[in-house]
């Protein structure tokens, strides 16, 4: 039994989405351990990964008849159905990476299926952590009607020593497990008041 079970809590659906297509990226492995913190320990909330990687890039020629193409119909409906996102965003040049901002285009075209829904973010980059991309992610997140978390921030230099990540990607570092676990439990709290239900 975990930690945080004792009281039933609404069930909330979070929809993970990483903006690195590699399989053995640190933000993938971010996820990873958020599914597993969640499941050991945090009553009330179901994470499950989104991948982006089978959506075209955005191309309204591809929207016929007011139809999406099959694999973006597919993702839309995803994120419809979730109450709460956790982004993991690794930082490219300064930014987001171009299939996140591909798949957030597609899920905000009509009607735009991202509108008030809680949001957090987590990555895992170089020495500022990803800062920069995340801070980016929020003013995108403005025009969608996305309410991100403030507190607590989630950022990790993944090079620094000793080691966040083993050679697979997974996170092993205690202290940032932790601090995952309590980036979750504000996600979670903040969607219930959004909800109404706390």
């Amino acid at each position: 039994m975990g930690s945080e079970a004792g009281a039933s809590k609404p069930v909330i659906k979070v929809a993970a989405i990483c903006g690195s297509l590699r399989k053995g990226s640190f933000n993938r492995g971010l996820i990873r351990s958020a599914i597993q913190i969640s499941k050991e320990s945090i009553n009330g909330m179901q994470i499950e990964y989104v991948d982006i990687s089978p959506l075209p890039m955005l191309n309204t020629d591809l929207e016929v008849d007011g139809k999406y193409p099959a694999a973006v119909e597919a993702f839309r409906q995803k994120i419809l159905e979730a109450d709460a996102f956790l982004f993991a965003s690794p930082e490219y040049n300064y930014s987001v990476t171009g299939p996140l901002k591909n798949a957030i285009d597609w899920a905000s075209r009509s009607p735009n299926v991202w509108a008030d829904k809680a949001a957090a973010i987590v990555s895992a980059a170089g020495s500022l952590g990803g800062a920069r991309a995340q801070y980016h992610l929020r003013q995108i997140g403005v025009y969608l009607d996305l309410h991100f978390i403030n507190k607590p921030e989630f950022f990790l230099n993944a090079f620094e020593s000793p080691a966040k990540f083993d050679t697979d990607g997974n996170l092993i570092d205690s202290a940032s497990r932790d601090r995952l676990k309590a980036l979750l439990l504000a996600l979670q709290a903040f969607t219930l008041r959004l909800q109404g239900k706390i």
